[in-house]
């Protein structure tokens, strides 16, 4: 049996997967915590992969590994590969005021989607290099070096200091702000404008390629960020798209086809296969679960059971779930909200359906914001933590208006990195081919009336934020 690793360097922890390369079976596991906050020293994710990997058994029989990480963020190295400053993460918003800057001195929103297929926020690299120059311009100063938390990872797991070795894969330079789905390069001109000045910045290898070896002889993998990552270890492909419903919703499609969204509710990223991820993320996803199963006074099984005791559409209720604002659409002032209610209405099992309904409705508008920018959905990959609930698989065919697939739980980031790092192995022209034993289909018949009564419910909120 030829063993690879697979490892998820993510906001809250460090997860490492052995795999079998030939069938992806999971033949142990480790994890380690990381420190909490916005802004990490690196070498805390150095220390709790290690802990991972020896919680994993040790990967000494390891033949590859790659590593899927949180996307976005900012690490700056001296000229002696030394870290300048704390990272700064992806939610990290202290650059909000940077992102509007920079969108506006390009001349808006559509210049920057034919210059990069995004509009640049917050998260973006782009957007916290801007704020570090102009903030702290002697940690600007120096910084010879950018990279994002997973090339780090790479670039320390492969033993190396100096800063020609660093790489990284498409699908993590697509979130950086400076590198351009749509011509495969970097855009020196926005990274310039934003720092004032060109940094290193790591390599970016095709999704087989391999930037070198561990000390102990193990294939590294490019690597890439956890939404890609997450994409191939479900073995997402043209005609999927894959919703993970946990703190946040997210849908990303893989499709041929890289998006150009002006409005800022689809990100174009690109996907770890050499094909393209655009994404749409939203805030309100199982806390909204969670806050209506407190309301109700009902753990979540008592919930997801009152749901389905309702009809379809709640007898009219419908739920706006902004319970923390939202930023698709980008309202991030905006409130949760009731409508419709009625004597009939206004009871535990219509409230409860109408929680489910409403969050799948927000979720099925990105998915539409997904179609609008060239991608097909054929099937729904449905993941996260609430992806388990009877209530969200009976009622997310309803209204999605598509076969909705759930696979078994399990660590998808780190099995895609580890999917990623078998391929490195093989030199083949495509990623091994990995089934996903348990996965169920859930189909049923939309009910337009549900999607219809939600858009006017929103509508209603959107008029009068205005």
């Amino acid at each position: 049996m030829t063993l690879v690793a697979g490892v998820d360097t993510s906001t809250q922890s460090c997860k490492v997967v052995v795999v079998d390369s030939a069938s992806g079976e999971v033949v142990r596991a480790g994890r380690a915590a990381h420190p909490d906050g916005t802004e990490v020293d690196p070498a805390a994710w150095e220390v709790a992969f290690h802990a991972a990997a020896a919680a994993a058994g040790g990967l000494d029989d390891v033949r590859a590994i790659a590593v899927g990480g949180q996307q976005h963020g900012m690490v700056c190295l001296d000229e002696g590969g030394a870290v300048v400053r704390p990272a700064l993460l992806w939610n990290d918003t202290r650059s909000a005021g940077a992102a509007q800057e920079l969108v506006d001195e390009l001349g808006g929103p559509q210049r920057w989607a034919e210059a990069i297929g995004s509009v640049p926020v917050a998260s973006f690299t782009i957007t916290k290099l801007r704020w570090l120059a102009s903030h702290e311009p002697e940690a600007a100063a120096r910084t010879s070096a950018v990279c994002l938390p997973h090339d780090w990872l790479t670039w320390r797991l492969g033993g190396h200091h100096e800063l020609g070795h660093l790489a990284t894969d498409r699908g993590e330079a697509s979130g950086t702000g400076y590198w351009s789905p749509h011509t495969g390069g970097y855009r020196d001109d926005l990274l310039e404008r934003a720092f004032g000045r060109l940094p290193v910045l790591p390599r970016v290898l095709g999704p087989a390629c391999s930037p070198g070896r561990t000390p102990a002889g193990a294939v590294l993998g490019a690597g890439t960020g956890d939404n890609a990552a997450s994409a191939l270890g479900l073995g997402a492909e043209p005609g999927d798209v894959v919703v993970s419903i946990g703190t946040s919703g997210v849908a990303c499609a893989v499709s041929e086809v890289a998006a150009a969204d002006s409005s800022g509710l689809v990100a174009s990223f690109a996907d770890a296969t050499g094909r393209f991820l655009p994404l749409v993320a939203t805030l309100n996803a199982a806390r909204v679960l969670d806050a209506t199963a407190n309301l109700l006074g009902v753990d979540h099984p008592g919930l997801s059971a009152l749901a389905l005791a309702a009809p379809p559409g709640a007898g009219g209720a419908a739920l706006v779930p902004w319970l923390e604002g939202e930023r698709t659409p980008n309202r991030p002032t905006a409130t949760g909200s009731l409508h419709g209610l009625t004597l009939a209405s206004f009871e535990r099992t219509h409230l409860a359906r109408a929680a489910y309904e409403g969050l799948l409705c927000s979720l099925a508008e990105a998915i539409d914001a997904l179609v609008a920018q060239g991608a097909r959905v054929d099937r729904v990959l449905l993941v996260g933590g609430a992806a388990a609930s009877p209530a969200v698989q009976a009622i997310a065919p309803t209204v999605l208006g598509r076969p909705v697939h759930v696979p078994p739980p399990g660590e998808y980031v780190a099995l895609g990195a580890a999917r990623q790092a078998a391929w490195a192995l093989s030199g083949d022209d495509e990623p091994p081919r990995w089934p996903l034993p348990g996965t169920t289909v859930h189909e049923a018949d939309q009910v337009a009336s549900v999607r219809e009564r939600y858009a006017e419910a929103r509508e209603s909120v959107l008029e009068q934020l205005r």
